[in-house]
């Protein structure tokens, strides 16, 4: 054979062989493509939870070693258990050994007692042209057994207290009565007990029946139904007067205060499946309980716990033989607040049956003594289980008892004169004894105005000065005073005193506006602006550190709610007003009080000297309407109290039907 011709057969095998395994590597690429793609559905079928769809990946051998519902039972029971989410994998290296696919990957997942990584092999193999796994327990964790259980043990952290300046607790764990069912005890007339014991829980008959018909449930088993106040007596007495009826004592947060402190301190529930999705990572479980509102929901860091958890795999004589993951166990830490407890609750009292708002704060130091919204819901409801008609009843109240309205933005009225008149005397544009002209109770700048007057209630004989004109509460004079201050000087010194910005507070205040706009957009605008009308708008929080400089020297006080000993004040906006014009306004509010001509003189209290400033805003859509709701506004403050200073914002609403300011006077008196 010639030389040519052996080259050529060379060749021809060489290219023969290079064929089969470059087929080879392309069949041996598709069957580990396939593998891998199996394997990622199973993986993703555990985190979809699908575990009965999991079986028929895996293979007939595998099927024979275990029954379908036993398969689903110990995935479901396994990963359920631990609260196993987030599960992910990495696959480090995939080959081909003795007609089987060996895929190696690292898996971590999220658990109730933290992370859980570790490395793995899934092997895999082409069943019929369908690529199937070869599954033993040690696919959930390398080290489980078929015969081993994994376990998780869990200690139950305590959520901090929260407590007012006096150490009195608001918020803590505690007891509740937990009222539920004996089955077997319910007696003869068995639809008439349920109807009555759904009627003093307000819960439906279909619900307890609903739990009594429960899997678990036999003659003797305890079925919870409600949890109420351990203090609710006389429901407690009404309920056990039925048969079947069972109450004991378990664990709950509990609320002191309720209904007098709703809106401050809020509540906890369970957790949302949206919230445990935001929170993930940050050890929050299925079962975890967060703060809703409030202090509960701004504090939420600080009070949490964190339960210590373990997860280990054990043998069948309850051997413990390795732990998967630990989470130590960390109680909540407490907060103590500025809250004097019974200024909230005697303020609660006196405006439960109104839509209102009080916000106390000591003047000096900016520490807030309370804060009551009403009306309100009481905190303890939530926790013990809001029903679906009580639910119903406050979200469709008209009164909006949900709806926290010291954090709430409102037109001032007349109280914001004492605003003006600082600005006016900072800015130089009107002296303190400056006279303005005018006769009666209404005026306009001139024919530009069109058919607009400023109108006032009353006229009196003084001199149009600032003092008679806050101590009269004459609109016309702030009018005129706004006008000759200017438009852009005013927005700016509004701006100067935290105008259209953020108030650093744990709870989110609205931020006060002058404004629907960028600017006031017309003189009228800004002349009614001047004395608490046109589109001007206050939150009651920082109206308070507003009114602080007056007794501050014009430096307005930041207002806090966390307790601490140092009581040096933080000075929110320093140099608001000048020293001079601060007291000014100062000595003109204690004539609005100790004055008989001023319009609070029934605020006066024997032996404690007052400053304060009464206002009434209209919510008019138009001069003709008498429809619309009035907001009744009284702003005051104590000067040398013998008990310590306050400083007291308060509104009410529908003040032309009880009497606006004159109605919150009477009531601010039983805390002076």
């Amino acid at each position: 054979m010639s030389t040519k011709k052996i080259i050529i057969i060379i060749s021809t095998i060489v290219i023969l062989i290079a064929l089969a395994i470059g087929g080879y590597i392309i069949l041996n690429k598709k069957e580990q493509e396939n593998a891998k793609n199996t394997f990622l559905s199973y993986i993703e079928k555990i985190n979809n939870k699908e575990y009965e769809n999991l079986y028929e990946n895996i293979t007939q051998e595998s099927k024979e070693k275990i029954s379908e519902e036993d398969f689903i039972n110990r995935n479901k029971n396994i990963y359920e258990g631990i609260e196993a989410t987030n599960i992910k994998v990495e696959i480090q290296n995939v080959e081909k050994e003795n007609g089987i696919i060996k895929i190696s990957y690292k898996e971590q997942m999220d658990t109730e007692a933290g992370r859980i990584d570790f490395e793995n092999t899934a092997n895999v193999i082409k069943d019929k042209n369908e690529y199937k796994i070869q599954w033993s327990s040690s696919m959930i964790f390398p080290e489980l057994r078929d015969t081993d259980k994994v376990r998780i043990q869990t200690l139950k952290a305590s959520r901090g207290k929260i407590l007012d300046r006096n150490g009195k607790a608001l918020a803590e764990d505690g007891s509740v009565s937990s009222v539920g069912i004996v089955p077997g005890k319910l007696g003869e007339n068995k639809e008439e007990n349920i109807k009555q014991i759904a009627d003093l829980l307000e819960v439906t008959t279909e619900g307890i029946n609903s739990a009594l018909s429960a899997s678990y449930v036999k003659e003797d088993t305890f079925v919870p139904i409600k949890k109420v106040s351990k203090t609710n007596t006389e429901l407690k007495e009404k309920l056990l007067q039925i048969p079947g009826i069972k109450i004991t004592d378990t664990e709950g947060r509990v609320y002191s205060l309720g209904k007098e402190a709703g809106h401050l301190i809020g509540y906890v529930q369970a957790i949302s499946a949206e919230e445990l999705e935001a929170k993930q990572g940050q050890g929050y479980t299925a079962s975890s309980i967060i703060g809703k509102t409030g202090l509960e929901q701004a504090y939420e860091e600080t009070l949490r716990g964190t339960d210590g958890s373990e997860i280990y795999i054990e043998d069948e004589e309850g051997n413990k033989l390795k732990q998967l993951a630990k989470q130590d166990l960390k109680n909540g830490t407490d907060i103590k607040l500025t809250i004097d407890s019974e200024i909230q609750q005697k303020l609660y009292n006196e405006l439960q049956n109104d839509k209102g708002f009080f916000v106390v704060m000591e003047p000096k130091t900016g520490e807030l003594l309370a804060a009551v919204s009403t009306p309100t819901y009481d905190s303890n409801d939530f926790v013990l289980g809001m029903t679906t008609l009580k639910w119903n009843a406050l979200s469709e109240d008209e009164s909006r008892p949900l709806y926290n309205r010291f954090l709430q933005r409102y037109c001032p009225g007349s109280t914001f004169k004492a605003v003006t008149g600082a600005i006016a005397l900072t800015t130089g544009k009107v002296q303190k004894d400056q006279e303005f002209s005018y006769t009666g109770t209404s005026w306009k700048k001139d024919e530009s105005w069109g058919n607009y007057e400023v109108t006032t209630l009353t006229a009196y004989t003084g001199a149009k000065n600032l003092l008679n004109a806050i101590m009269h509460s004459d609109n016309i004079y702030f009018a005129q005073a706004t006008l000759a201050i200017g438009a852009e000087e005013y927005e700016k010194n509004l701006q100067k005193i935290g105008f259209n910005e953020k108030i650093d507070f744990p709870l989110e205040l609205a931020k006060s506006q002058y404004s629907n706009e960028e600017n006031i957009s017309s003189e009228i605008k800004l002349a009614d602006t001047g004395y608490g009308q046109g589109n001007l708008l206050v939150n009651p929080i920082h109206m308070a550190s507003i009114y602080s400089a007056f007794v501050n020297n014009g430096n307005m006080i930041k207002p806090y709610i966390d307790y601490k000993e140092d009581k040096t004040p933080t000075i929110l906006k320093e140099n608001a007003f000048t020293s001079e014009a601060a007291n000014v306004i100062k000595e003109a509010l204690i004539q609005v009080v100790e004055n008989p001509e001023g319009t609070a003189n029934d605020a006066k209290v024997s032996g404690i000297t007052v400053a304060g400033k009464t206002g009434t805003a209209e919510l008019k859509t138009s001069r003709d309407d008498t429809q619309r709701n009035t907001l009744g506004w009284f702003d005051c403050f104590t000067i040398n109290r013998q008990e310590g200073d306050l400083l007291i914002i308060g509104m009410v609403e529908d003040a032309n039907i009880n009497g606006g300011s004159h109605y919150l006077i009477s009531k601010i008196k039983s805390i002076l």
